[in-house]
């Protein structure tokens, strides 16, 4: 039956003149319509509040009140509740459905995400923790769509206190955050092998390495076949090691001047190879480098047990072979003195402990065969020669300009440390003398924090060997570094 109300229009069960049982109600705002039970005139038990917008709430109701268990829609914003009510407010524990897409699954305080949840954002990150006005606020841990994943202390939606950070790279970091980046002491292991262990500040170490500084004297001295050592410090702008960085990644490599002939230069009496694809390197001291190879120096193979690797072999000396293998610090090549054969470059690599890293006992290796850069000195200074010959003669005659020659061939074997035609096929040439480029480079990849340090440089003079005493010289052997 229907019965009037002073405001609204109610059709439905009364009792005692009474709303009660299943009824409809109309309010004088036509925008609202309820419709479910009731009891002693209030809304009571199982009802819908329907809303012209399409908005509507489903569920139970004490005494007028939403109240217990049940569904709202917001029409307005497409999103779409299932869960606890309390005074009208969502309250308790309940799934909130965002109209973007993202999922919550926890407690409500009075409307806002508060206690423990989880919420899985549109772009799939799933944050699982404790939440404070509608934030993520004390401890929690996120699982990020690229597969990093925090877990540790939040406050107003960011990282802050204690938290460890795995990344989906494989680096772990450990340690204080303030405002969602690194603050504090902490300790970053990269997922190049690094390891950083210190203060932090927004993110990035307090005191970071920013250049390579190769120790000694800008120019040393080697003599001729002689191993060598460098040294590398990690330091910062104002000239600190860092020595809270461990395991940096650092390529030594050696080089020579690159001579760069012009196209009208003729090589009649040299045909020279191609030019290679090998990159330059530019260096401080005004002309750019080729690369040359480097090996270990190792006193006494007797007593070493090379592994597969490292192997030398120098196959059947005595008898027909002369071909020799072995393997260089910047390249792996087979160095056949009668054969031509190129080296194949690979890297010597070290890892810097606590801001310091030495390349021990490294010795330039013979020139490969054909060697680009020194073919062109060669080509160079026999055309000076020539040159300087043909002044002689008008001068002196061919007589004199023939002791002059052959005494100008006797220096050059000195100096430029080439094998004298005698040698036999078995035997390295000498290292020639002269001028070669050190470089030590950061080849940390990826890069620490995205950050490379710049190269190092230094020259390396070799000079001739003095003369031995006992006019015996012992033998050495190289093998690849480990």
């Amino acid at each position: 039956m229907a019965a009037p109300a002073a405001s609204g229009c109610y059709v439905g069960a009364v009792r005692r003149q009474l709303r009660d049982g299943f009824g409809r109600y109309i309010y004088p705002n036509s925008f609202f319509k309820y419709e479910g039970e009731w009891k002693d005139g209030k809304k009571h038990g199982h009802g819908k509040f329907l809303m012209k917008d399409g908005s509507y709430y489903e569920g139970e109701l004490v005494n007028g009140e939403i109240e217990g268990n049940g569904v709202r829609y917001w029409a307005s914003s497409g999103n779409e509740y299932c869960g606890q009510f309390s005074q009208g407010e969502v309250h308790g524990y309940g799934v909130m459905k965002y109209f973007d897409g993202t999922l919550y699954e926890g407690e409500f305080n009075y409307g806002a995400r508060a206690g423990h949840g989880a919420l899985t954002d549109k772009q799939g990150q799933m944050y699982r923790g404790s939440f404070h006005n509608h934030m993520k606020h004390g401890e929690g841990e996120i699982f990020y769509k690229n597969g990093d994943h925090y877990q540790g202390d939040w406050v107003v939606d960011r990282q802050q206190g204690h938290g460890v950070m795995k990344y989906a790279d494989g680096s772990l970091y450990e340690g204080q955050w303030r405002n969602g980046l690194f603050n504090g002491q902490g300790s970053i292991i990269h997922c190049s092998g690094m390891v950083y262990d210190g203060m932090w500040i927004n993110g990035r170490p307090a005191s970071e390495a920013t250049k390579l500084v190769l120790l000694g004297e800008p120019i040393q001295e080697l003599v001729q076949g002689s191993p060598f050592t460098i040294e590398v410090q990690l330091q910062n702008n104002e000239g600190e090691v860092m020595e809270a960085e461990n395991g940096r990644l650092l390529q030594i490599w050696a080089g020579v001047k690159h001579i760069q002939l012009s196209p009208n230069y003729s090589t009649t009496s040299l045909e020279l190879p191609e030019d290679t694809e090998e990159p330059l390197i530019e260096t401080p001291y005004g002309y750019s480098a080729i690369s040359y190879p480097l090996w270990e120096y190792v006193p006494d193979l007797d007593t070493i047990a090379p592994t597969e690797s490292e192997i030398m072999k120098i196959s059947d000396i005595e008898g027909n072979s002369s071909n020799l293998d072995f393997v260089t610090a910047t390249g792996s090549a087979h160095c056949s003195l009668n054969e031509e054969e190129d080296f194949a470059p690979v890297v010597v690599i070290q890892r810097a402990e606590r801001g310091y890293a030495a390349f021990r006992s490294i010795e330039l290796a013979p020139p490969p065969h054909r060697y680009r850069p020194f073919m062109i000195l060669d080509e160079l200074e026999k055309k000076a020669s020539k040159k300087s010959s043909s002044k002689s003669l008008s001068e002196k005659g061919t007589e004199s300009q023939e002791k002059i020659t052959e005494s100008r061939s006797d220096v050059s074997i000195k100096i430029d440390g080439k094998p004298n035609e005698s040698q036999t096929g078995t035997e390295l040439p000498a290292i020639r003398l002269g001028e070669y480029v050190i470089m030590v480079k950061d080849t940390t990849s990826p890069p620490f924090l995205g950050r490379t340090l710049p190269p190092a440089f230094k020259l390396l003079k070799v000079v001739p060997q003095k003369p031995s005493k006992k006019g015996v010289r012992k033998e050495s052997h190289k093998v690849l570094s480990k």
